[in-house]
């Protein structure tokens, strides 16, 4: 399965958010992970419709839109229309998972499920055969710059099996602490979509971008 980098604008300078991205694209980056935040769900509060909308204008990359809010079918077909691309929402903030996953393919996106490390992996395991892709969550969701935890890895080896088990192509990603040193780490255990967002905006944001791709091109 190919692997893809989703750099996470959460880590973005907003003054310059254009630029930056388009320094992410520069350096071959193809997906960008739009982390929307309600302050119900996780604590922080991050950035709505507005900011994709505006987004959009500027770039044809994937949109893999994360939405940490509390029932997000509420707004899916908002999203859709403003560019998503892909539409991760959270077991634990549905009341009807299976209905919102129907609600996003509906919406013409493809459908991402994500859970948090305090959530078993075995809660995604009824959804295989709705679901284009997992996300785990290897820190806890609401802030960036987290390191990246360790039980992670196991967590991503046993979701990595399911979707081998299910026989379904479905992508498994992680968001959360990801950087060059521990970026095989992940690989190998299973993941091919990676979100990072402090090792890719801090610094150098292309050769960054570079550097994570190489790896992952190896």
């Amino acid at each position: 399965m190919l692997n893809i980098l989703s750099p996470s604008i959460l880590a973005a300078d907003f003054c310059h958010l254009e630029q930056d991205i388009k320094a992410a694209e520069e350096g071959g980056a193809k997906w960008l992970h739009i982390d929307v935040m309600d302050g119900m769900f996780v604590p922080a509060i991050s950035f709505g419709m507005c900011v994709q909308q505006s987004i959009r204008k500027c770039t044809e990359m994937f949109f893999d839109t994360h939405l940490m809010i509390e029932e997000p079918i509420r707004y899916v077909e908002e999203f859709a229309r403003l560019g998503s691309n892909g539409i991760t929402v959270h077991v634990e903030a549905c009341k009807d998972t299976k209905a919102t996953l129907d609600a996003i393919h509906k919406s013409g996106c493809r459908a991402g499920l994500s859970i948090n490390p305090a959530t078993p992996v075995e809660a995604v395991e009824p959804y295989l055969d709705k679901a284009d892709m997992i996300l785990i969550m290897s820190v806890e969701p609401g802030s960036g710059g987290q390191a990246y935890l360790p039980q992670s890895t196991d967590r991503i080896r046993e979701v990595s099996r399911m979707i081998k088990t299910s026989g379904r192509d479905i992508d498994l990603e992680v968001d959360g602490g990801i950087r060059l040193t521990n970026l095989k780490e992940v690989l190998t255990a299973g993941a091919n979509v990676i979100v990072a967002g402090s090792a890719i905006f801090k610094g150098d944001i292309t050769a960054n971008v570079r550097d994570f791709m190489q790896i992952m091109e190896e």
